[in-house]
């Protein structure tokens, strides 16, 4: 991390009429006063460094990030402060893809073997690593806490069922759930380390979306207690096809994204939604809008209606819950994204952090 703050300003304009809905629903004069407010869209640089941030968390005035070369800190939101550590393991630097906070906490896990779940104080002074798990097979892919004292990762079957780590006690210890517990993986059906958005909880609701050739939604009612499983319509079928990314507005209101990682440009069968909690969900946009998605956001305070998203085809955004869809800035290096406020949303990729607040 640089030990300053480096900030670039862009103004980036576009028509409000790209904007409109075509829905007549009661919603677009909550959308058509949106119009002025995301007419020009203000891009901040929060952080350069060389590293891949893949998982990042909103932590007040700051942003907590987490990844590649053993990299991790936070990046405060005026620029005032910046924090930056770094795990360097005698043969290797872990890579991490997951993190996820309490009230004093902050978590963070490594992919690939071996498995590496760190504890760090929020003054960024004691790290402590919580759990580690060896083996050929070992990737976790995301992880979120129900609360201060329960938590959750997922990963890819290491048997025949996914990987599941649960905490009860704040994240002191974590313990590995027994595949006689869970629900059984398809052949080739895995979870992506794309965007720490694998994971959805609302209240004591967990949602889980796999990917691969088997692309599948895993709903717990009960904190990962038990577990139902729904199909989803979203292309899959090869390794690198699936659900990417989801995320739920309440209980019932849904959308993920993902597509076919390897054929990034093509734009159908990669945007699902749900308005019954995930037990059905339909394609959505067909051949419209962007490809391969990585992370989708719903924005704050607008009834389930406004989306935005990352990936291959740049950011996108939507105003009426994915039937349409318009680009609003040209990245194609970011992965992930997180509301601060229904205004200002905190994007990270390749090298960087950036800001994006729509006026």
């Amino acid at each position: 991390m640089k030990k300053r703050l480096f900030v670039a300003i862009v103004c980036i304009c576009f028509s409000c009429n790209k904007l409109k809905t075509s829905t007549g629903s009661v919603e677009n004069n909550h959308v058509a006063e949106l119009q002025t407010d995301l007419k020009n869209l203000v891009i901040d640089t929060l952080l350069t460094d060389k590293i891949s941030i893949r998982a990042i968390t909103i932590d007040s005035n700051r942003v907590w990030y987490a990844g590649s070369k053993g990299k991790y800190g936070y990046v405060m939101l005026d620029g005032t402060k910046t924090f930056s550590g770094h795990i360097d393991k005698e043969t290797f630097q872990p890579e991490f893809r997951s993190i996820a906070q309490t009230k004093d906490y902050v978590f963070m896990i490594s992919i690939a073997n071996p498995g590496l779940l760190y504890r760090i104080t929020k003054d960024g002074k004691q790290v402590q690593l919580v759990y580690e798990e060896k083996g050929e097979k070992v990737f976790y892919d995301s992880m979120q806490f129900w609360n201060d004292q329960e938590g959750i990762v997922v990963g890819d079957p290491t048997e025949n069922c996914f990987s599941l780590l649960l905490t009860r006690d704040g994240g002191t210890n974590w313990k590995k759930i027994t595949c006689d517990q869970l629900p059984e993986l398809k052949e080739g059906e895995a979870f992506f380390a794309a965007s720490n958005t694998n994971i959805v909880i609302k209240g004591n609701e967990t949602w889980m979306a796999s990917g691969g050739k088997h692309s599948r939604i895993f709903y717990s009612p009960d904190k990962g207690n038990t577990w139902k499983v729904y199909t989803t319509p979203i292309i899959q079928g090869e390794a690198m096809t699936g659900i990417f990314s989801a995320d739920f507005y309440d209980n019932a209101i849904g959308f993920a994204v993902g597509g076919n990682y390897e054929k990034s440009s093509q734009n159908h069968g990669n945007k699902i939604r749900t308005t019954d909690g995930g037990r059905t969900w339909n394609r959505v946009a067909e051949n419209k809008g962007f490809g391969y998605g990585s992370c989708v956001q719903f924005f704050p305070d607008s009834n389930g209606k406004e989306l935005l998203t990352v990936g291959a085809s740049g950011l996108y955004y939507s105003a009426d819950f994915g039937e349409n869809w318009n680009k609003i800035a040209d990245y194609n290096d970011l992965f992930t994204i997180r509301f601060v406020d229904r205004k200002t949303v905190i994007a990270a990729g390749n090298n960087k952090i950036l800001r994006f607040r729509f006026q």
